[in-house]
């Protein structure tokens, strides 16, 4: 089961320290994580294995939407910083609407993460 995995910069220490209380379910679940190209770099450096895709301003968000709409992955995990303005803004909004479409879970903070977390139990 592959999970993606996005964090906007604000979030990125967030993100670590939540798939790093997790860790023993992921592994023991045996679920890949994908993610874009900097929170991959994080995640990698918390010593969680991880595919990474490009970065979020450089279509990284794009290849993870192309994934769900193939049906690559399961949920998407994504810690957006709702007070900041991102140039990808259009991408983020299509990954979210192809979630929608294809009826992948995506959450957007903790609280419903932790929902994704506990709906895989």
């Amino acid at each position: 089961m592959r999970i993606a995995i996005i964090a906007h910069d604000g979030k990125k220490a967030d993100m670590v320290a939540f798939l790093q209380e997790h860790k023993t379910f992921l592994l023991q679940k045996d679920i890949q994580l994908v993610a874009t190209g900097t929170t991959g770099s994080h995640v990698e450096r918390a010593g969680l294995q991880v595919k990474r895709v490009a970065s979020g301003p450089l279509g990284g968000d794009a290849q993870i939407a192309a994934m769900v709409t193939e049906g690559n992955i399961a949920a998407v995990i994504f810690y957006r910083d709702p007070l900041d303005r991102h140039p990808h803004e259009p991408d983020i909004a299509m990954l979210m609407r192809l979630c929608d479409v294809h009826n992948v879970p995506l959450a957007t903070n903790q609280a419903t993460a932790e929902m994704i977390i506990q709906g895989l139990t």
